[in-house]
Parts: C-alpha cells; sequence; structure tokens
C-alpha cells in the first residue's frame, strides 16, 4: 500500500501540472475557483486512495490516476462526495453500535437504564413535546468513553491538547492518537452554518472575526461558526446554537479604527426571530466534532489535512445526529445566492431544485498522508489582508 500512495502522490504533482490546469491558470479571472478545482482533483486522489483498502492493486491505482486525468472537476467532486459519504456511513454505523441499546435483547438491557419517575414525563424530560423532536436513550457513556471505543473500532481518534507549537498564542491544538492512511476522514467542522442570505446574523457583524477564531468558510461562501460548539458534551441532546458565548472575550490584536468603529455600531448583526426551526437532536460527545481546533503549520511544517466540503444529504435520518451542524434559519427553505464581486444576491430560485435532495452544508477535514501520533495542521490560506499568526509562514499546498 506504501508504493501505491507514492504512486498517487507523484499523480498529484503531475496533474497540478495537466495543461488543463495550466490553461485555466492562464486564462482564470477567479484564482479562488482555480485553487477549488485543484482541491477537487486531490481530494478525489486520496479519498479514492483510502477506499480501495489494504489490498487495492497497482491497476486499480492507474483507472483511479487516468480517470483524474480525463474526469471534469463536477464528476471528481461527486465522487469526493461518494467517498466521504462511505467513511462517515461506517463511522456512524460503528458509533451507533457502541450508543445504542441492543434491541435484541430487549428489556434484559433497558433494565440497565435508570427508570423515569412520573415528574419527568410531566416536565417533558426524555419525551417529545409539541415543540421539541424526541431524544432517544444511549448507553450512559461519557465523550471520553465514547472516543476509546471508536478508537476500538478504527486505529485512531482526536484529542484535544497544548499545541506543540512553541508560542504563546498557539493555544489548544489538535491530535490524532492512534494512525491512519492518506485519503481518511478524521474530524467534521461542528457549528452554525450561515449561507450568505443569512450573513447578517452572524454574531458581532460585519467584523465576524474580530473576536472569533473559530469561523470557516467554504468556496460556496458558506460559513461555519464553530465557536457554540466548542467542546461538545457528554449527551445526545436537542442543540440549537445558542449556547451562552460571550464573542468579546477575545481581543482583537489589530486596533480597530474610529472608521471601523462607527461601520460596527451602524451595521450591527440581526437577532434570530422566534418563529425558526432552528434545533436538532444532535450527538455531543460525537469525537469527530473537533475540526476548529486543528491550527494552521508553523514555520518549517507542511499541513497533514486539508478541507473537504461535503454536502450530508439530509435523507439519511439515521446518520443525521453524528453530523455536529444546524443551519441558521432551518433547513427545509435554503435560500439560493450568486455572488457578483464581494457582494451576495438572492438568485430568485429555491436552493434545490427539482430532483435534489436538501442537503446540510458542512466541511470535513482529510488526511494528505499516512499520520501516527502527530498533532494536525491545516492550511487555513491567510491571505496578505488577513493578519497570519506569528507563527506561520506562507504554505502553498
Amino acid at each position: 500500500m506504501g508504493s501505491l500512495f507514492i504512486r498517487f502522490q507523484e499523480a498529484v504533482k503531475t496533474l497540478a501540472k495537466n495543461p488543463m490546469f495550466a490553461n485555466n491558470r492562464l486564462f482564470a479571472r477567479d484564482p479562488r475557483h482555480l485553487q477549488f478545482e485543484a482541491d477537487v482533483n486531490r481530494l478525489f486522489l486520496y479519498t479514492s486512495y483510502y477506499r480501495l483498502g489494504a489490498n487495492a492493486e497497482e491497476k486499480d491505482a492507474e483507472e483511479i490516476i487516468d480517470m483524474a486525468s480525463k474526469a471534469s472537476v463536477s464528476e471528481q467532486q461527486k465522487q469526493v462526495q461518494e467517498n466521504v459519504h462511505y467513511q462517515l456511513t461506517n463511522m456512524c454505523q460503528a458509533m451507533d453500535s457502541i450508543l445504542l441499546p441492543d434491541t435484541k435483547n430487549g428489556a434484559s438491557e433497558a433494565n440497565n437504564y435508570p427508570r423515569r419517575s412520573g415528574l419527568s414525563f410531566a416536565v417533558g424530560t426524555g419525551v417529545a413535546s409539541a415543540n421539541k423532536p424526541d431524544v432517544p436513550s444511549t448507553r450512559p457513556l461519557n465523550r471520553a468513553e465514547l472516543s476509546n471505543k471508536f478508537r476500538d473500532h478504527f486505529q485512531y481518534t482526536l484529542d484535544i491538547r497544548p499545541s506543540q507549537i512553541p508560542h504563546k498564542d498557539a493555544g489548544q491544538g489538535l491530535f490524532l492518537s492512534g494512525e491512519t492512511n492518506a485519503g481518511a476522514v478524521l474530524a467534521i467542522y461542528p457549528g452554525v452554518v450561515y449561507s450568505p442570505a443569512y450573513y447578517r446574523y452572524i454574531p458581532g457583524y460585519p467584523k465576524i472575526d474580530a473576536c472569533n477564531n473559530y469561523l470557516i468558510t467554504r468556496y460556496d461562501g458558506t460559513i461555519i461558526d464553530a465557536k457554540p460548539w466548542q467542546l461538545g458534551g457528554d449527551s445526545r441532546e436537542i442543540w440549537d446554537g445558542s449556547d451562552l458565548v460571550d464573542y468579546n472575550a477575545v481581543p482583537s490584536k489589530s486596533q480597530e479604527s474610529n472608521s471601523d468603529r462607527a461601520w460596527r455600531m451602524l451595521s450591527k448583526p440581526l437577532k434570530k426571530g422566534h418563529t425558526e426551526n432552528f434545533g436538532e437532536v444532535l450527538e455531543r460527545r460525537n469525537p469527530l466534532a473537533f475540526g476548529h481546533f486543528a491550527n494552521h503549520p508553523p514555520k518549517g511544517s507542511t499541513p497533514n489535512v486539508m478541507i473537504c466540503p461535503y454536502d450530508f444529504p439530509l435523507t439519511e435520518k439515521d446518520m443525521r445526529v453524528y453530523i455536529p451542524n444546524i443551519t441558521f434559519g432551518g433547513e427545509e427553505e435554503p435560500v439560493t445566492m450568486k455572488r457578483f464581486g464581494s457582494f451576495w444576491f438572492k438568485s430568485g430560485r429555491s436552493g434545490n431544485q427539482v430532483g435534489e435532495s436538501p442537503v446540510l452544508k458542512t466541511l470535513v477535514l482529510v488526511s494528505t498522508r499516512s499520520i501516527c501520533d502527530e498533532e494536525l495542521f491545516l492550511n487555513y490560506r491567510y491571505s496578505n489582508s488577513k493578519k497570519r499568526p506569528e507563527w506561520s509562514e506562507f504554505v502553498s499546498t
């Protein structure tokens, strides 16, 4: 398998010089779109490599590499979605086997759980109400116990501990405990998902990143705010993203000018309405929901994970509890927006066309090489207009 990965690495470098990309680079008006296409190409190779498995043959690898050089970006993107969904399906099924009571044993296992009192039924604990969905019973494992059992299934889990970056501002880091191959889905970026139609609801708008280091943007303009998620929790519960978070707790490192301060006062974030469907039953113990703790690589280091947009199909009801995201404004009627320069406008049509299934726009982190007991580093692609961490340097990968 190691020799096959070397072949895949060579393919990544070769395809980057493909005339198709060279021509795009020459005539590209939007460098971000070119970067998106290059990322899709890499993700196609990495996730397909992982899906081949340990018993892969060289002819299988050559077939995928050949497809990567000929298939369109949209075709590769669909395959990446399928590859990621395949991995997450297996992970969700494993977590179901860990957390859900064994229905085959029926009453014998149910008797191991505390009985609810009449008062708990009266106040609605553990049962569905007119406004809240039912939260099914799960095994009483805490977050650390679930993480250890997850490692038993997949040979790795994630840990949060002080970063190994030798800088006082590095803070917490994301670590892989165990080992895995390239192309593995290692983490999900949790939190509240904002489409461009709801930007003005993001706390701190318009300077949304002034006091929040846990924001990330997909290529399509979708923003995910992981700050409300924090470290998750120790139960399966209804989560509406409205945890008490002080968005002014982390002062901005750059001085705010008078014009910035005036603009902030004139353009305050909008308040969430009380009628919105804004809550889902989520597994707060999810051992993968820590993508927001990955740091930008320090000088002399290269990223070992990369961002992968993942559109989770909301028709997968059994998996929904393990996707640690909720869409601001609800998931029933997405609004399609078009971008003109730095501005977004409604396109006049619904987000889902006839025949398309509704999706939740999320992000996952995919490994770019074999990793064993290491801190995970992600290239956040800071631009010159955005202050990079003092420990970082520009990384081109």
